[in-house]
This record gives C-alpha cells, sequence and structure tokens, in this order.
C-alpha cells in the first residue's frame, strides 16, 4: 500500500529543529512554522545553529507560533543551537558526529538535550543518520501495535519500541514507521478505526487481536484500559 523510502540524507541539526516543532502537534501545524523558521534565519553564509542560538526569543516564537507550545519550544531549540554550537562548533559537525558516531551513543547523546524524548532522538537517527534498525515510536506507532496485539497492552513507548526492533528486520523498521503513521491516519485512527463500523475494511483485520476496538458496542478505548481477554 506504501511506497518504501529513503532514509537518511537530511541534515541532523534542521532533522533536530523539525521533529521538536512536530512535538504535540500535526504536520499540518507544525510544517508552516518550520518553514517560516528557515525563511527568517537559515541563510547560505550563515551556520542554522548559530543564527538561532542569537536570535530575539520572543521572534523565534512567533516565528514558530503555527506550532503550538511556541514559548517551550523556542526555548528548546535555542538550548539545542547553544549546546551544538558549545559541543560540535556547528550544525555541520553535529551532522558529522551524528551520520558517523554508532547509534546507541548518538541517541544518548541526543537524549540528554532538553526537550529530546525517545522519538525525536530516533528520528534524528532515522532521517539524518540513515541508522537501520531504528523504529521511531509516535503516538500511531503505540497505539497500532498494541491494539494490533504485538506489543503488550500496558507497553510505553519504549517497550513498544524494543519489541518492533527485535521483530522487524533492520531494514525494514524505517518504512514500517513511516508506513504505520500513515496507516494510522487513514485506518487504524485513535477514536474511529475503520473496522469499528466495517470488520474487512481495514487491509490489517485478519491480523489484529483489536485490543481496546468492540465493533458491537462502537467503544474504543486505550488497549492498556481494555479487559483481559477470558
Amino acid at each position: 500500500m506504501y511506497w518504501e523510502k529513503t532514509y537518511g540524507g537530511r541534515d541532523a541539526f534542521p532533522c533536530l529543529v523539525r521533529t521538536i516543532l512536530s512535538q504535540n502537534t500535526s504536520d499540518v501545524a507544525s510544517q508552516p512554522a518550520y518553514d517560516g523558521l528557515c525563511e527568517r534565519y537559515d541563510e547560505p553564509d550563515r551556520d542554522l545553529a548559530a543564527a538561532l542560538a542569537v536570535a530575539d526569543r520572543d521572534e523565534l516564537a512567533e516565528t514558530i507560533s503555527a506550532a503550538g507550545l511556541y514559548n517551550q519550544k523556542s526555548e528548546m531549540i535555542q538550548e539545542a543551537a547553544t549546546w551544538i554550537l558549545e559541543e560540535f562548533d556547528s550544525a555541520a559537525g553535529f551532522d558529522k558526529y551524528v551520520t558517523e558516531e554508532a547509534p546507541e551513543k548518538v541517541r544518548q547523546t541526543l537524549l540528554s538535550i532538553h526537550g529530546v524524548g525517545p522519538k525525536t532522538a530516533d528520528c534524528v537517527l532515522l532521517f539524518a543518520g540513515g541508522q537501520s534498525g531504528v523504529f521511531p515510536v509516535d503516538t500511531h506507532v503505540h497505539r497500532i501495535y498494541r491494539r494490533m496485539g504485538i506489543a503488550p497492552p500496558d507497553a510505553d513507548h519504549e517497550e513498544v519500541r524494543a519489541v518492533l526492533e527485535r521483530d522487524v528486520p533492520a531494514a525494514k523498521c524505517g518504512f514500517g514507521h513511516t508506513a504505520t503513521i500513515q496507516f494510522g491516519r487513514e485506518y487504524c485512527t485513535a477514536r474511529k478505526p475503520a473496522c469499528l463500523e466495517d470488520p474487512e475494511a481495514c487491509p490489517l483485520a485478519d491480523r489484529c487481536d483489536q485490543v481496546g476496538v468492540y465493533p458491537e458496542t462502537g467503544e474504543v478505548v486505550d488497549p492498556a484500559d481494555a479487559p483481559e481477554a477470558e
């Protein structure tokens, strides 16, 4: 159903900024914020991290306001930019580190940055570093694989990631991430999954345990809140 993409090749710092902007919002909201940020601060003869580190905080917040939580996100972006300059001298130095160092070392480094959680770190590893075997867990991935019965119903994001990175071939993890997001938007939505009204409407119906989905009553709950099957 979904085309497999090529992963890696993106510059690491813009990827980090883009992922921070996407936190707790949709691409529809975060993309204009990212485009506006690049238009204002990403100049050909200037390092983006250097530009953002000294940017006026209120101006930066206004620029990314479409992404929501703009005060917090502007602070996180500036702190990340300042840290990258201190540790790697430039956005280019950070990009070299992300692409050449061992993935687990890079992941732990990214997680030390204020505002960077597992999903953000893994997205940088996947889309900038091109690392195989990395399966970022966003809200769609977390919901779908517990709903399908592949991960335990009460698994947190990290536990779902561990299951997927263990069982999915390394070369397919990146594709699994992006395809699952698309599948979650089109079929396995949080409140009205396709199977709720028509069991045959979902292309994965024959592989899904429907944990927390009850077509008989029209009820949908988080898999962690679903009663155990007898």
